[in-house]
Order: structure tokens, then sequence, then C-alpha cells
């Protein structure tokens, strides 16, 4: 039985002001278009940027009278547009049959603040988890999120995704986490003008022997576009660098005769993994003062 799932990871425009309200409804417009043409492709899974719906800018949400940070007022936030188009979208996701995974903010109950998250619709149309973004920047922490505390993995087709948001490339112990929860790909998407941050996406797939989804928002794809590494490192698809809103996709196979993938999947991965298990213990020479001494040739 093949082990395949056709991925398509868009770059879509990102608004950043959640006060707007038509920026907003042309945002899941946008989003819902890209989702007809990830159908019409076959792709089972589509991906979006972080805050797809909206990012909000500090310089919107949390800005002081004098120009200095404060804590964000979320009453602002066109809280029932949100809401309405991420139904939408979670509609259309059922409609056509395929997972949807894009970028929010997500309501807490008050005075708590809001999460920033990546809602993943299913191809039943219906909201079947949330990621919420854990390891926030300096300026998110302090003005404008609370922070999620957990990971996620979800299975589609028989294939294992985790997922992660932007600044969280930083942190290597969370690509790590995913590859210890057995993931086969890690979707991450950024809301970032920053072309080192795909670079290390793009390690994580060497190190880690998975897929990964990178997904930026198109207003910044003239840097890094958005595409999807295959596990070894290389890029299998990349949208155009070109600032308009498209997708880049490629399938996912388990059983890919791909040279890097084959090596990465079935001999790297397996092979890191016994190493971090205890391979080497039996085999450490012990009372040897060859080995012990260290000042002698």
């Amino acid at each position: 039985m093949a082990r395949t799932l056709r991925l398509a990871v868009a770059q879509s425009t990102v608004p950043e002001d959640p006060t707007d309200r038509g920026a907003l409804r042309a945002a899941g417009q946008e989003i819902r278009a890209l989702m007809i043409e990830a159908a019409e492709a076959g792709a089972r899974l589509v991906q979006f940027p972080e805050g797809a719906v909206t990012y909000p800018s500090k310089h919107v949400m949390a800005a002081g009278p004098a120009g200095e940070l404060v804590p964000a007022d979320w009453s602002r936030a066109a809280w029932d547009v949100l809401r309405e188009e991420a139904e939408s979208i979670t509609a259309l996701a059922g409609a056509l049959g395929v997972w949807t995974v894009f970028g929010s903010i997500h309501p807490l109950t008050p005075p708590n603040r809001p999460h920033n998250s990546l809602y993943i619709a299913s191809d039943h149309g219906q909201l079947v988890a949330r990621y919420d973004k854990r390891l926030l920047s300096h300026t998110e922490v302090s003005f404008l999120y609370s922070p999620g505390h957990q990971p996620l993995v979800i299975e589609v087709d028989g294939i294992r995704f985790g997922f992660a948001l932007c600044i969280e490339a930083n942190f290597p112990e969370i690509f790590a986490e995913y590859e210890r929860l057995d993931v086969d790909c890690v979707l991450l998407s950024v809301m970032v003008d920053d072309a080192p941050r795909a670079r290390v996406a793009q390690a994580y797939g060497t190190l880690y022997s998975y897929w990964i989804g990178y997904s930026v928002p198109a207003q910044f794809s003239a840097t890094v576009p958005s595409g999807i590494v295959a596990p070894g490192g290389r890029w299998l698809a990349r949208c155009p660098a070109n600032g308009h809103p498209t997708l880049a996709i490629a399938d996912i196979d388990l059983d890919s005769q791909d040279d890097d993938i084959n090596m990465a999947v079935h001999r790297a991965r397996p092979w890191r993994r016994s190493a971090r298990a205890g391979l080497y213990d039996e085999r450490a020479p012990v009372g040897d003062p060859r080995s012990d001494v260290r000042t002698a040739f």
C-alpha cells in the first residue's frame, strides 16, 4: 500500500491590522482561492503562513501614545470577522476534502491574552486541533500573547505531522521533540522576512530526516519563498519569489526511491536513533590507560 500524501504549501498575503475588517475578509477570500487551487492540484493538505487570517503588528496593537510598547488592547480586534473567516475556511476544507492548516489569533477568557495559533481543519470540515505557539519573542510574551504549552501531532493518510511557528525555528529542542514523537513532516509557518530562518528549517530536514513545510507570507517571498524540504535537506518545491500568492506542491512519499530521501528516512534516521539509545555504551573501553590518559601520544 502506497504511503504518500500530496502537500501544498502556500504563500498568502497576511494582513497586520486585526481591526481592519475589510483586510481580514480579503485574507480569508485569498486563502479560500488557494485552497481551491490546492484541491484542483490533488493536494490532501494545504499549509498557510503564521497569522494567515491576521498577524497583528505590534505597531497597531501595542503602541503607546509616545510610541512606546504597551500591553495590547485586544478588545479592538474584529473578533466576529476573524471567527467568521475561520469558520468559512473550515467549511470549505470539508467541501473540498482537503485538510487545511492556517494561522490566526485565538481569543482566551479575559484578561488572558490570546494565543498565536495554527488551526487544523479536517477534510470533513471540522476544527480538529489547534497548535498554540509555545516559544514567543520578547515583544510577543511581554505585550501581545499567552504562550501555548504542548506539541501537536496529527495523522493524515498515515503521514504524521508536527507543527511549529516562526521564532520556534530558533529552538532546536522543538524539532528534536518532534523527531522523538515520530513525525514524518513538520509544518513550520512563519511571519518573517528573514533568509536565515529558511536555512535553519532546511537544516532540520537534514538533521532529523523528515519533510518540512515552510510557509511564508507572499509579501516576504522575494527574500525567501514558501517551499517544501525533503528529508536530507533538498528543496523539493518552491513558490516563485515574486510577492504573489501561490502554492508549492510536492508529494510526501514514505517509500520514496530517491537516493537522498531513501538514505535519510531508512538509514540515517534509524542510525541516529540507535546512536542516541546507547549504541556506544558497551563498546566504550573501560580502564584502558591509552584511552583514559589524554596527555600522551
